[in-house]
């Protein structure tokens, strides 16, 4: 099975559902997040990213219901090491630190916190709330944290109820190709 493969099949078996607590599906969830990153111009492995930040929730159950939270699922460090199996550092790091990014831009930007939306202010409080300056301090000091930030940005964007987008074909050849480059460089 390819990874394109794969990713379908999570995709198939539970992206259907309500993206916890916002007016988007799963997939429509990620697809939005893909296109933004896409309309940037970024390259391809943080479009990868983008798509796929949220893989950790389509690979383990959780509550559907967000009011039913009562902890942090860490879906960032779920998906971020299903990734690291498939892709190279530079599309799983970005999904690793999607959620540190936000707390490092609560921390950092004082119009973020306004801007989330009322979902991801419960989960900000369940994942620690704003960072404290050394944490910012150590954040910054990750390899990826840049790209991070930027994810974090689609995935704050990706929520627009109705938005029409490439569907999630669009994204197949994208994905076999990134993981094979990446197969090939584990293999040197």
């Amino acid at each position: 099975m390819s990874v394109a493969d794969e990713v379908v099949a999570l995709y198939e078996a539970r992206g259907a559902g309500a993206y916890f607590g916002e007016r988007v599906s799963m997939t429509e969830h990620g697809l939005q997040a893909a296109w933004f990153a896409q309309n940037e111009g970024a390259p391809e492995p943080l479009i990868i990213a983008a798509l796929l930040h949220d893989i950790g929730h389509l690979l383990e159950v959780v509550p559907d219901d967000l009011a039913d939270w009562t902890s942090d699922a860490r879906h960032e460090e779920v998906g971020a090491r299903w990734l690291a199996a498939r892709f190279g550092p530079e599309v799983s790091e970005p999904v690793r630190l999607h959620v540190p990014a936000k707390r490092y831009l609560c921390a950092t930007d004082p119009d973020y916190l306004r801007q989330l939306s009322s979902a991801s202010v419960h989960t900000l409080k369940l994942q620690g709330g704003p960072m404290s300056v050394e944490e910012t301090r150590a954040f910054e000091r990750e390899p990826h944290y840049r790209e991070a930030v930027r994810v974090r940005r689609w995935d704050d964007q990706g929520k627009v109820a109705g938005l029409r987008t490439p569907p999630l074909a669009a994204y197949l050849p994208m994905l076999d190709t990134a993981a094979r480059s990446a197969k090939l460089v584990s293999h040197k």
